[in-house]
């Protein structure tokens, strides 16, 4: 494989394309909007020169080198020569949906399809294309050049070939892939968005601010980031739409989204990416950090 399809620029996206372009791959960025393709492009340069902070498993080249790996286009039809695409669209179905329909008519016979989504079904997507077996789920995770694991969820048609194929993938970006199986929230987000849904319970109902809630999971359990950071992290909209597609999914009230995180995700204030959310960012420049 040596041309990567990378669907969506934002802050998924663009972290991927970074890292595949990192390992010298050829990399065809897409989204709808040349401002959105801009403002990647520009976050993806301060990025490499950023890099040799965080990363020591690749021989860094040029900067220019890196940058002049990715293709960014707003035009689909580019994907005609990819072997593989990682799509990054938001967690709405009918996004996903539109976007899965036209890869399949232009991609190639053997090109294989990676859902990068944190909720939605594999088996449900796979079901719009004439290619199920070659349609599979990678979870990465943010920052995706310092995260060194994949959560990759067979669907009901994955073949073991797709499996085998994006696990030497991902081995080429010194990525582990962690194999499970299909259901919505699959491992990572079905726990994590309880804890990052309960901690801004915890806000809201005034037991603590966020700093001592993270500081009890830091300091207490260990975790390099509290549950509000990683909620700021992620992005608190990103946050809310996956916990409302666990609810619907699973009709739980477990998955209830509290009040505070859809009230502040309706404000825009979706933490690191926006400069504000449980937590200001005033001086936030980079995904790497």
């Amino acid at each position: 494989m040596r041309v990567i399809g990378v669907i969506g620029a934002g802050v998924m996206g663009t972290g991927i394309a970074h890292n595949f372009a990192l390992a010298g791959y050829d990399v065809i960025l897409v989204d709808i909007s040349e401002a959105i393709l801009s403002k990647a492009k520009e976050q993806i340069a301060n990025n490499i020169r950023l890099q040799g902070l965080y990363t020591r498993e690749f021989i860094a080249d040029k900067p220019e080198v890196i940058l002049n790996r990715i293709n960014f286009t707003v035009d689909y039809e580019l994907l005609k020569d990819a072997d593989y695409v990682i799509e990054n669209v938001p967690e709405k179905w009918e996004a996903k949906k539109e976007v899965y329909l036209k890869l399949d008519r232009i991609c190639p016979a053997h090109c294989i399809f990676a859902v990068n989504t944190s909720c939605i079904s594999i088996t449900k997507v796979a079901s719009l294309t004439n290619r199920p077996t070659q349609v599979i789920g990678s979870h990465y995770m943010n920052p995706v050049i310092m995260k060194p694991v994949v959560e990759v969820i067979k669907g009901y048609h994955t073949s073991e070939e797709t499996v085998e194929a994006t696990q030497a993938l991902l081995a080429s970006l010194h990525k582990e892939a962690i194999i499970v199986n299909d259901f919505p929230g699959f491992v990572s987000n079905r726990i994590s968005h309880l804890m990052m849904n309960e901690a801004a319970f915890v806000v809201q109902d005034q037991v603590a601010d966020p700093k001592d809630v993270d500081d009890i999971f830091k300091k207490c359990f260990g975790h390099k980031m509290g549950p509000l950071e990683t909620a700021d992290l992620i992005g608190l909209d990103t946050v809310v739409h996956s916990l409302d597609i666990l609810y619907e999914s699973y009709q739980d009230p477990k998955f209830r989204c509290c009040p505070l995180l859809r009230k502040m995700a309706e404000a825009g204030t979706h933490g690191r990416k926006t400069g504000q959310g449980f937590y200001p960012y005033p001086m936030y420049t980079s995904s790497l950090v």
